[in-house]
């Protein structure tokens, strides 16, 4: 049949074309203007035609904007990220608009020129109104506006006091959003700007907005040169950062503490020693655990963070140690091995220096040796020759024998004086012991960008490593008795003991107790028995039949199995995830959102002004990105922001959460995951829209659980019974409930 043509006058609606964009335009005094916007159009012709439209001349002095709170600026660049029914606003061009406030800033009016540093902070967040204040050297005059503010206002600052403090405040906040663009090299600070700066820290305590920048201030030029890190720390001492973690505002104790882990990362490593030295004599730990650890408030993440970094850097300084071999010609350190020998044999009497008494004290300190559990008996130093541990194992063993006498001597004699060749070495078994609680604690490795796993036990006690070790070697020898281990093999026994002995250690600490005796209490009842139980129960969960029956129904079932993980993968895409962006000032914290759509053919996403509480709807984010138009997703050292230079990007944990999806010939969108669960989540989700396989660990794990939960229902013996089609009523409240019994 012919073709029914709409007539010309027809009010059928053609979609818009994919380049026009409808929006509202802003300008003061003006009704707001209704336009389609041509995104293939240059922006300066569509600004003439906005400008056209009011009868304003020199067009090219005037710029768009967003009307929101971020007031951005539309440029080439970011033009593609207005959405249709955006209002956009009409202003001065960002040249314009800096050599404005680059003026305004310098104006003899008090007044005039606080307001005009409340904007230029304001403005200062945008890339591009940064780019041209800099441009004018703004950074320059704002850092000698520092320099000679306090001076100049002195008088000025006893009559107008809250005046002169929001001026100052304003004036940092705009110097600390400008660098935060990386355009400025940290490198170009003069000392009289690091002195002034430096000298906010005790002068400004009370307010808060100016030493929380001062400090932001010093954090990031300490991590950024080294130059400028030496000259802080010749400004800045612990002891006048420490009274600013007495007080109650948590964001000022984060960020003292991030500037005293900045000092702690980038100290060269014979001074952070000495560093370490100055921390303990201010009590800092004590002052954390009471301060902030034990305080009646919640630790926020980016808290959790500071003393997560601030645990690493102080285990990081085990290394050297770790790192030791001992010299057997070393008579310091042989005197250390005797040490241990003479503690643990003090009951047996010293034979005279009578001549003649030479070889019999070689005779018994071989067999001391013996008793004590190490490999060499002639000469125990031999043992410490393996890195790691190296001389790390020696210092622990030492103090324990110290600090744990009765502990140490139970445990030689103990084992020494058994006969049923089940007897624990000490030795061996403390140097092992000692090679994995490095391990678990990552000595060595800096600390992570993502990381908030700091363990408040570790803030109780001066020497948290070495009383760590004592508990954990006292549960070793005891784990070992249980298992009936023997040392005539003591490589496979080793190895069947410590995997026991570390599940211990990391169940407990999962819990994160709050004290060193509260993790002692946790390991006791996680005793090798218990352990046991666990693994079976663990093991009846995942049980895996293997006769050809189970198999063929497994292979039936594992469809069915793996299209429900699939659809929950897509579910928990399409409530979305809120992603956090990582920049040089970590702190701060940006955030973006990005969900999938119900018909799981968009992604949705947009940045936040805040973490969310709940889900965030696909209206409040602005971009979005077809599923049809994703090439590939990409993950780890593949991403394109993983291949950038910088410490960040090399973090293995980092790695281990970066995943990207590339669309388009050159586009790109990067994530980095809060967790290592979300990671494999909206990995899997990805390859399910793009119809590949879900290859994650979560993926494997849910699988085994879903298939041997549905394997033993259908394997349950339900002949002859009724299984009803609704489930039981909910039977009447008893009359009374004196058979309750309260347990407390």
């Amino acid at each position: 049949c012919p073709a029914v043509l709409a007539p010309k006058n027809s009010s059928v609606a053609m979609p818009p074309p994919a380049d026009i964009v409808k929006v509202a335009i802003e300008w003061p005094g003006a009704f707001p203007k209704l336009m389609e916007i041509d995104q293939k159009k240059p922006l300066s012709s569509i600004i003439k035609e906005v400008c056209d439209g009011w009868s304003l001349a020199n067009h090219d002095q005037f710029a768009l904007q967003h009307a929101d709170s971020s007031n951005f600026y539309i440029t080439e660049k970011n033009r593609n990220e207005i959405k249709n029914g955006a209002i956009l606003r009409l202003t001065t061009s960002p040249a314009q608009n800096a050599q404005q406030l680059h003026e305004r800033i310098q104006s003899s009016s008090m007044d005039a020129k606080l307001e005009a540093l409340k904007d230029l902070a304001n403005y200062s967040r945008d890339v591009t109104f940064a780019q041209e204040f800099i441009n004018l050297d703004g950074i320059s005059l704002l850092t000698q506006m520092v320099e000679s503010g306090t001076e100049r206002y002195q008088k000025l600052q006893k009559i107008m006091k809250p005046c002169f403090g929001d001026m100052l405040s304003f004036t940092l906040t705009a110097f600390v959003e400008l660098m935060d663009h990386g355009i400025v090299s940290w490198d170009t600070f003069s000392v009289a700007f690091i002195k002034k700066i430096a000298s906010y820290v005790n002068k400004f305590a009370s307010d808060i907005s100016i030493l929380q920048r001062s400090l932001a201030i010093l954090e990031s030029m300490v991590l950024n040169s080294h130059d400028l890190y030496q000259k802080v720390a010749q400004e800045i001492t612990i002891g006048q950062l420490i009274p600013h973690l007495q007080g109650t505002d948590q964001e000022i104790q984060t960020y003292t503490i991030a500037v005293i882990n900045a000092l702690f990362l980038k100290a060269p490593d014979d001074k952070r020693q000495e560093m370490a030295n100055i921390l303990a004599q201010k009590q800092l730990r004590s002052i954390i655990l009471t301060h902030v650890i034990r305080a009646q408030r919640a630790i926020n993440n980016e808290m959790a963070h500071q003393l997560y970094v601030l645990q690493v850097l102080t285990f990081n300084l085990l290394e050297d140690r770790m790192m030791t071999k001992m010299d057997p010609q070393d008579q310091a350190q042989r005197d250390i091995i005797f040490e241990l020998r003479r503690i643990a044999f003090d009951a047996e009497s010293e034979p005279n220096n009578s001549s003649g008494s030479m070889e019999k004290r070689k005779s018994m300190y071989t067999r001391d040796y013996k008793k004590l559990g190490f490999i060499n008996h002639v000469n125990p130093a031999m043992d410490f020759t393996q890195t790691p541990p190296g001389m790390l194992a020696l210092d622990n063993m030492l103090y324990f024998a110290k600090h744990h006498q009765d502990a140490y001597i139970r445990i030689v004699l103990e084992n020494s004086s058994r006969e049923d060749k089940h007897e624990c070495p000490f030795g061996r078994s403390s140097i092992e012991l000692t090679k994995m609680l490095c391990e678990i604690l990552k000595v060595g490795e800096l600390p992570s960008e993502t990381c908030n796993d700091f363990h408040p036990m570790f803030f109780t006690h001066d020497r948290s490593f070495e009383e760590f070790f004592c508990i954990c070697i006292q549960l070793l020898n005891k784990t070992w008795k249980e298992m009936r281990a023997t040392s005539e093999d003591f490589n496979k026994a080793r190895k069947r003991v410590m995997q026991v002995v570390k599940e211990q250690i990391m169940r407990a600490l999962t819990t994160k107790p709050s004290s060193l005796d509260q993790f002692k209490s946790k390991l006791q009842n996680l005793s090798y028995t218990e352990i046991l139980k666990i693994r079976q129960s663990e093991r009846m969960n995942q049980e895996d039949f293997q006769s050809r029956p189970i198999l063929e129904l497994k292979e039936k079932i594992q469809p069915e199995i793996l299209e429900l993980i699939k659809q929950q993968r897509l579910n928990r895409l399409v409530e979305g995830t809120c992603f956090r962006k990582l920049n040089s000032r970590r702190r701060q914290d940006k955030f973006w959102y990005c969900r999938l759509s119900p018909n799981h053919k968009v992604l949705h996403y947009g940045d936040l002004e805040e973490s969310p509480q709940g889900e965030v709807p696909h209206d409040s984010l602005q971009d979005k990105l077809p599923v049809a138009d994703i090439k590939a997703v990409v993950t780890g050292k593949d991403c394109p922001h993983m291949k950038e230079k910088g410490a960040l990007k090399q973090n293995k944990e980092v790695l281990e959460l970066a995943f990207s999806i590339l669309y388009d010939s050159s586009g790109q969108l990067n994530f980095i995951a809060p967790d290592k669960h979300e990671y494999c989540v909206w990995t899997d989700g990805l390859n399910a829209l793009l119809g590949k396989d879900m290859l994650s660990d979560l993926t494997r794990n849910d699988l085994d659980t879903l298939l041997s939960m549905e394997i033993k229902l259908r394997l349950l013996d339900l002949e002859n019974i009724q299984i009803p089609d609704a489930p039981p009523p909910i039977p009447k409240e008893p009359s009374n409930y004196d058979f309750v019994y309260d347990c407390n």
